[in-house]
């Protein structure tokens, strides 16, 4: 039997543990064919003398400076590429995985030319509940873990490409094929963090590449490690990045009635969040974001009119991928609905001038 060459992509940043308990967990898997490669973006915690001591034989590359999710994963992709790799594998650093995690990913890869991205079943390392089966993602990209919290009963074991838009950069498995239509950077170096996964699935999927869910394969996700959890930080670069996404890769046609209700939608949610929990900084991370937007606009529409002359699909193909409903609003009016009377109304009416909304422009 030919075993596929894997590159498996591990990105640290000042987490040495984590990631000392990760690397050990690979040295379980049943699949013969891979190599590590791990990535430093500049830690400062003596992680690469560390690591370069267990693990006197693996290959590390390591970065000056933090160059964030998206391109210090690029970094660690490019050379894998330049070793004739056959799958990327991405991995993040607070993470262990199933002995048979890697041979069931690229069992399933195998299985079709067109499949250009899969996942694993991604579980809470703590109390094994369900992280994430794929993400659900509407029309306005906000996002959502699919099955978040549920106790892993297999209810989604069989959906392996349908009921989600986008698979998780956590643990990520990654065609050579996508890559090479992808050129010389997978991820958008410019959304840093957050979003990344998500502007990659979509570009994937107007490649006409499909996006599936193994679950067979099982990966155990500490989660929030590096990012510290929802935060004003995080929220500026998901607010931001959101916006860029968009603009690179909607339609005109969407953009226009879409563009001003997401920015409408993170105004409003971004006061909301302030005022709940005393702290005017998430108002500021909003605006912070959409000043960077503007200041970056020329470099967004270059990435744009290359994805928009290199997509093999349209929207309406995508996005019958995603939600018509917002969310957003649905999670908001449910998270305050003490504060807001008749909130079943509100959100009966929220939700219904969004559906109305979205089958007017679809």
């Amino acid at each position: 039997m030919i075993y596929p060459k894997v590159v498996i992509i591990i990105l640290n940043w000042n987490g040495r543990e984590d990631t000392i308990e990760c690397l050990d967990s690979l040295k379980h898997i049943t699949y013969p064919n891979y190599e590590i490669l791990l990535v430093d973006n500049g830690s400062t915690d003596g992680s690469v003398e560390c690591f370069r001591e267990r693990h006197p034989g693996m290959e590390i590359i390591e970065n000056e400076e933090n160059l964030g999710f998206a391109e210090g994963n690029n970094v660690g992709i490019r050379r894998a590429m330049d070793e004739g790799t056959d799958y990327v594998l991405l991995l993040n650093n607070d993470t262990v995985v199933d002995k048979n995690f890697l041979e069931e990913l690229v069992t399933v890869a195998e299985s079709d030319e067109l499949i250009g991205l899969v996942q694993p079943k991604i579980l809470y390392y703590d109390d094994l509940s369900i992280n994430s089966t794929g993400f659900i993602c509407d029309i306005f990209i906000s996002t959502k873990h699919r099955g978040r919290y549920e106790k892993d009963e297999k209810q989604y074991d069989n959906s392996i490409e349908e009921g989600f838009f986008y698979a998780s950069g956590c643990s990520l498995l990654i065609k050579r094929n996508l890559l090479l239509e992808l050129g010389n950077e997978c991820f958008d170096r410019y959304l840093f963090a957050y979003y990344e996964d998500v502007d990659l699935s979509w570009i994937a999927r107007l490649l006409n590449f499909k996006i599936v869910y193994c679950p067979t394969s099982t990966c155990y996700h500490k989660e929030g490690k590096t990012s510290g959890g929802f935060n004003p930080e995080t929220t500026y670069w998901k607010n931001r990045n959101r916006i860029r996404i968009i603009i690179k890769n909607y339609s005109m046609r969407n953009i226009i009635w879409i563009l001003p209700i997401v920015i409408l939608l993170e105004f409003f949610v971004s006061i909301i969040i302030s005022f709940h929990r005393k702290d005017i900084k998430y108002f500021y991370s909003f605006l912070k974001g959409f000043v960077w937007n503007l200041n970056n606009l020329g470099n967004t529409l270059e990435k744009r009119a290359l994805v928009q002359s290199n997509k093999k699909v349209d929207d309406e193909y995508v996005i019958k991928y995603m939600k018509k409903q917002s969310l957003e609003i649905i999670f908001l009016i449910n998270k305050f609905e003490n504060f807001i009377p008749h909130s079943s109304v509100a959100v009966g009416c929220a939700v219904a001038a969004f559906d109305y909304i979205s089958k007017i422009f679809s």
